[in-house]
């Protein structure tokens, strides 16, 4: 009988993670999909010469985007950062601890490209599964994120009006900038 008991409680848990990983799936499937869209949006600005455009790409249609992801999925959606600029993008203490921890992977020489985190903890009694994706700064980030002898006078000031308590300058390329983050109840 207990050989049956233990049988059964290894296919149940079998079960219960196949399950989970295919939620971790979708969940990155989806949520993936708006980083590529926000850096082509930017990149197209940038190309136009239009750096009001390239900077409310960031400011205005990367939360739409989240905004619109998350209405779709019913799903919290949105970009974090240790040193953000917007308020809006202030991590919770989950996301702070997975920000501290992707520096120090990322510190000991781990692959930008693979440094995520899920996790499915209980919030307020309901099973909710927690992901985040490291967001690395790119090239093209550098002109409004980057070292402030880097950034333009232009950038500056237009950066000083919209966010007086900015904190997201400083990057070089390949540093992590903050996070692509989801909060799915289950």
């Amino acid at each position: 009988m207990k050989a049956i008991l233990a049988t059964a409680l290894v296919l149940l848990s079998t079960y219960a993670l196949a399950e989970d990983d295919a939620l971790v799936a979708e969940t990155k499937r989806k949520a993936l999909e708006i980083p590529p869209k926000l850096l082509a949006m930017v990149q197209e600005e940038i190309n136009n010469g239009n750096l009001d455009g390239a900077i409310a790409a960031c400011r205005d249609k990367a939360p739409k985007m989240a905004a619109a992801a998350s209405q779709a999925t019913g799903w919290e959606i949105r970009r974090v950062s240790l040193k953000n600029r917007n308020p809006k993008a202030t991590p919770d203490d989950w996301e702070r601890a997975a920000l501290h921890d992707f520096d120090r992977r990322a510190a000991m020489g781990e692959s930008l490209a693979t440094i995520e985190k899920s996790e499915i903890i209980t919030i307020d009694g309901k099973r909710t599964l927690r992901y985040m994706k490291a967001l690395p700064s790119q090239q093209i980030c550098l002109g409004c994120h980057g070292k402030s002898e880097q950034l333009s006078l232009e950038v500056k000031a237009k950066l000083k009006d919209l966010y007086p308590a900015d904190q997201a300058i400083g990057y070089s390329d390949g540093q992590i900038r903050g996070a692509l983050t989801v909060k799915r109840q289950l």
